[in-house]
């Protein structure tokens, strides 16, 4: 399954503090991201949050992805 998180996950200060979060939802990606490590499948993670969709979960470990693989220019 192909995602992109940037069709998912928003962000703005007006909503949990700027956190990242799952569209349409107050859901942080920290959250989701924590069930994950926690071994929880994708199934197990849609009964603790009914309205979520694979693709929202998916979405977070892209996030996830794409902030692991951030470099700093060197100065």
């Amino acid at each position: 399954m192909t995602i992109n998180w940037k069709d998912y996950i928003i962000s703005s200060a007006d909503v949990l503090h700027g956190k990242p979060r799952i569209q349409g939802t107050r859901i942080p990606v920290g959250l989701i991201l924590g069930y994950l490590s926690a071994r929880y499948s994708f199934e197990e993670i849609i009964e603790e949050f009914p309205d979520l969709k694979e693709e929202q979960i998916a979405a977070c470990l892209d996030y996830a992805r794409d902030l692991a693989e951030f470099e700093v220019a060197a100065v």
